[in-house]
């Protein structure tokens, strides 16, 4: 089943200067697709884009089989896409529980998906009493994802899930993330700027290049073709398939 299907997505901060030009992407339910690309390549534009934070200049989204309006941040989280942003859009004030909960809109509910993420999480079953600013990096991306997994998301989209954090608790969340796609279903578009790591975890990927999908194939072919990357980097011969 198609999760999400974007066709000739355009958008950027002015109108007539698109960060992002054209880019078609689908995703398949309980799949993982990696989006890589150079610094400044339109990544975090084209994932706020799909999450209702910028509107798009132009095409269409949809999401689980529903259209999905422009600018509209409401639209895409019913229609099942979660965004956890690279700054991670903590409540730094509020307990670790307390993250927990805001994402749960059922109270009977609340007791169910607490233990659905301590599964998945383990060490932050200690920590649910501590302020979110108070964790360490890699305990604020695992609340940060937990908070998402909270929401039951279609789509789960997940930028710079690595950035400062030891490389044991990123092999520990790429682990979540591979069985929440397997036991869920749910769809993983995940950016990350460690090309081996994220070819590793990913069934799919794309390479966006000054805004635009420079090349695309199974995670595998683009694992062992170290050159493929490097050329699709660089615009030389790169093809979108």
């Amino acid at each position: 089943m198609t999760a999400l299907e974007c066709r000739g997505l355009t958008a950027g901060y002015l109108k007539e200067r698109p960060c992002v030009r054209e880019v078609d992407l689908t995703l398949e339910a309980g799949e993982i697709t990696s989006l890589l690309g150079p610094n400044g390549a339109g990544k975090t534009t084209l994932l706020m884009t799909l999450a209702g934070l910028l509107p798009r200049s132009g095409g269409d989204l949809v999401v689980a089989g529903r259209p999905v309006r422009s600018g509209r941040p409401r639209d895409a989280v019913q229609s099942g896409l979660v965004l956890v942003p690279d700054d991670r859009a903590l409540f730094r004030q509020l307990s670790t529980k307390q993250n927990l909960l805001l994402a749960v809109g059922e109270r009977s509910r609340r007791r169910a998906g607490l233990r659905q993420v301590l599964e998945y999480f383990p060490s932050l079953e200690k920590r649910l009493s501590v302020p979110a600013g108070r964790l360490s990096g890699g305990e604020q991306q695992m609340l940060a994802i937990g908070r998402a997994i909270l929401q039951r998301p279609t789509v789960l989209v997940i930028d710079e899930l690595s950035m400062g954090l030891a490389p044991v608790i990123v092999t520990e969340i790429l682990d979540v993330l591979k069985k929440l796609a397997v036991s869920e279903g749910t769809s993983v578009l995940l950016v990350e700027q460690h090309v081996h790591l994220a070819l590793g975890i990913a069934d799919k990927a794309s390479v966006l290049v000054h805004g635009r999908i420079a090349d695309r194939g199974s995670a595998a072919e683009l694992r062992d073709d170290p050159e493929r990357i490097e050329r699709a980097y660089l615009g030389a011969d790169a093809v979108a398939h």
